[in-house]
């Protein structure tokens, strides 16, 4: 080949977008920060998520507001999907915390993170993005780590399993799922700041009435610790995560961000281990290394984003 022509061929060929994966991956990092903070806390799960979201909200419009970035969010088409973006993620949560008093934590995590499963085989269709192979590959790693982790603790068994639960915490990977492809489309039409700020707005208020529902049933007050756990929540695992996030996943596949997501359940039990002394078997170990492996497939074999997506 030409020395020309080789230079023509490594200025096409498209540039690994590090930034996008390291984002989106750190998001999920520090969002596996969330279950030691509603584990030390005492307050209801629907109260913690919207002091969660509420504080969310606050924080970035405030640090946003010069951008306005809320305007024209009213204009035809766009506001459904924000609408429907908040609804599936709100349903997500609480079918999640629903499954886990139903079901027991591990069965209902296992159901909600095999979210990727949903969005390899839901992107082709709505985002007209065909799934790898090696997307495929990397999702058997992911689950067969997935399974490592939660599988002492599904095969213990510990929670009367009920059919109600059971759908909850599938339709929660569903709503995570439908959620992800909707934020995707939407980074094609307005910035991330847009799409963080009414995503944590909406959220909190399709929780406030299941926190007012369970603050009013079990007459319980909120401490210095809630407040605390909340602040953290709010300022640190949902403003920064989230916007991290997004940002992140308007630069890579939808597919590969999805993947990524796998980290929270392998960085929570560490981070639990850390903070609050909680043990990290040999299971938990190896799972975790084969979650990590599936994501380095992705980053490193899989395609680069393109403009083919398009908005759902």
């Amino acid at each position: 080949m030409r020395p020309d022509s080789q230079s023509d061929a490594s200025a096409s060929a498209p540039t690994r977008d590090l930034l996008g994966y390291g984002l989106v991956a750190g998001s999920f990092v520090i969002i596996g920060l969330s279950g030691s903070l509603v584990s030390w806390a005492t307050a209801p799960g629907s109260v913690l998520l919207f002091m969660r979201f509420g504080i969310a909200a606050a924080a970035l419009g405030v640090l946003f507001a010069r951008r306005r970035p809320l305007r024209g969010i009213l204009r035809s088409g766009l506001w459904p999907k924000l609408l429907l973006m908040s609804a599936f993620d709100s349903g997500a949560l609480l079918a999640y915390f629903f499954a886990i008093r139903t079901t027991g934590v591990a069965i209902a995590t296992f159901l909600l993170f095999i979210q990727p499963v949903w969005v390899a085989l839901l992107a082709p269709r709505f985002l007209k993005t065909p799934t790898e192979k090696i997307v495929l590959l990397a999702l058997g790693v992911s689950l067969v780590g997935l399974a490592a982790i939660l599988g002492p603790a599904l095969l213990a068994g510990g929670a009367s399993v009920s059919a109600v639960g059971l759908a909850a915490g599938l339709g929660g990977g569903w709503c995570y799922a439908f959620f992800q492809l909707i934020v995707k489309g939407l980074t094609e039409q307005v910035p991330s700041t847009t799409i963080v700020l009414c995503e944590c707005a909406l959220d909190a208020l399709f929780i406030l009435p299941f926190a007012l529902w369970q603050t009013l049933s079990t007459s319980m007050r909120i401490d210095a610790r809630d407040l605390l756990a909340a602040l953290i929540l709010g300022l640190v695992c949902t403003a920064l995560a989230y916007t991290m996030w997004v940002d992140g996943v308007a630069r890579i596949r939808v597919q590969h961000s999805s993947i990524l997501g796998f980290l929270t359940p392998v960085v929570a039990p560490l981070l639990a281990w850390l903070l609050l002394g909680q043990g990290v078997s040999l299971a938990t170990a190896v799972g975790g290394a084969l979650i990590v492996a599936a994501g380095l497939l992705v980053v490193v074999f899989g395609r680069d984003e393109t403009k083919s997506e398009t908005p759902l």
